[in-house]
C-alpha cells in the first residue's frame, strides 16, 4: 500500500494556477500555469514516470525551493536542458516573487478529462508537515472492505472526530464522462427501438408483397423455379433499398460523429470499416426479416398459389 497524504488536487479535480516566468525573462514572457502542491509520494502513488531528473526527496533539504515540471511546462518555458534552471513565481511585488530550481520533468499525464489537452503543470513541494485536500492511497484490489476499515482506523487515529469520507479514483474519473455515458445509453435504446420498428415495417411490407405476388410465385414454381430462386427474387428488391439507405446515411453519420469527436482533445479516427460493418449488419437484419416471409411464400404448394384470389 502506497499513500500520498498531501496534495491540493487529484487528477480529475480542478487545478489552480499561478503566474510564472523563466529566470531573467521579461514581463511579456509571464505565463499562467497550473500548479499542484504535493508530497514526496505523489508520483509513486499514481505511477507517474519521470522523463528526466528526479522527483522530490527527503534526502534533499533544498527541495523546499524546487519544482518538477511536466513535458508541456517544459515546452512552455522553452527549456532545452531544464535540470538546474530556475523559474520565478510572480508575486504582487518584486520582493514577494519566489525563485524555484527545476529538479525534474515528468512524462505528461492527463490530470483533466480527455476533453482537454494536457496543459503545462508545475509541481511544488508542500512545506513541513503540509497537509492537502486529499489523501491518496493505492492498494491491491483484494480485501477492499478490510483495507478501507484499516484506513478508517488510521484516519481517526490522527484526524480525531473528523468524518472519514472516501471514494474510488476510477469512479471519480468516470464521472467526467457521465454525459457521454448517458448519451450512449440513450442512443442505444433509441437504436434498438428504431431497428425493431424497421423490422416490423419490413415484415409487413414483405408479407404484403408476397401476398400480391402469390399467383406469380405459383406460376414460376410450376415452370421450374426453385425455392432459393423465389427467395432471391423476393429479397432482391428490399436489399436494393437497404443499400441505397446506407449510402444516404453514411455521410450524415460521418458528419455528426466527427462533429461530436471534436469535443475531445484525444480522439480516434473514424474508420471506413465502421460504416461497412454497419451496412452489412443492416443488410443481414433486412434479409433475415424479409427472408422469413420469402421462405413462407416460396414453400407454399403452387396449386394453392394458383387458386389464390
Amino acid at each position: 500500500m502506497i499513500c500520498s497524504k498531501a496534495v491540493t488536487s487529484i487528477p480529475g479535480e480542478l487545478f489552480g494556477d499561478n503566474a510564472f516566468k523563466r529566470e531573467g525573462a521579461g514581463p511579456e514572457e509571464v505565463k499562467d500555469i497550473k500548479i499542484l502542491y504535493s508530497d514526496y509520494n505523489f508520483i509513486n502513488t499514481y505511477k507517474i514516470k519521470m522523463k528526466e531528473g528526479r522527483f522530490f526527496s527527503k534526502d534533499f533539504a533544498s527541495d523546499t525551493t524546487a519544482v518538477v515540471l511536466n513535458e508541456e511546462a517544459l515546452k512552455a518555458f522553452g527549456f532545452k536542458n531544464p535540470i538546474g534552471k530556475y523559474i520565478v513565481r510572480i508575486g504582487k511585488t518584486p520582493e514577494t516573487s519566489v525563485k524555484f530550481k527545476v529538479i525534474g520533468v515528468t512524462n505528461d499525464f492527463n490530470f483533466e478529462s480527455l476533453h482537454h489537452k494536457v496543459e503545462p503543470l508545475i509541481m511544488d513541494l508542500f512545506g513541513f508537515n503540509g497537509f492537502g485536500r486529499f489523501v491518496s492511497v493505492r492498494f491491491a484490489p483484494n480485501n477492499v472492505k478490510s483495507t478501507i476499515n484499516d484506513i478508517s482506523t488510521i484516519w481517526h487515529k490522527y484526524a480525531g472526530s473528523q468524518e472519514f469520507q472516501y471514494s474510488f479514483f476510477n469512479d471519480d474519473f468516470a464521472k467526467l464522462y457521465a454525459s457521454e455515458q448517458r448519451t450512449g445509453q440513450i442512443f442505444t435504446i433509441f437504436s434498438i427501438l428504431a431497428i425493431f420498428i424497421a423490422c416490423l415495417g419490413l415484415l409487413g411490407l414483405a408479407a404484403y408483397t408476397a401476398e400480391q405476388r402469390t399467383k406469380e410465385i405459383g406460376i414460376r414454381k410450376v415452370l421450374g423455379a426453385t425455392v432459393p430462386e423465389i427467395i432471391f427474387m423476393l429479397t432482391k428488391e428490399f436489399t436494393k433499398w437497404v443499400l441505397i439507405a446506407n449510402i444516404i446515411a453514411w455521410p450524415l453519420a460521418y458528419f455528426f460523429m466527427n462533429d461530436w469527436l471534436q469535443n475531445f482533445a484525444y480522439r480516434t479516427n473514424i474508420s471506413a470499416w465502421i460504416f461497412i460493418l454497419s451496412g452489412i449488419c443492416a443488410l443481414l437484419i433486412a434479409v433475415i426479416t424479409v427472408g422469413y416471409q420469402a421462405i413462407k411464400a416460396a414453400t407454399v404448394n403452387p396449386i394453392k398459389s394458383l387458386r389464390y384470389e
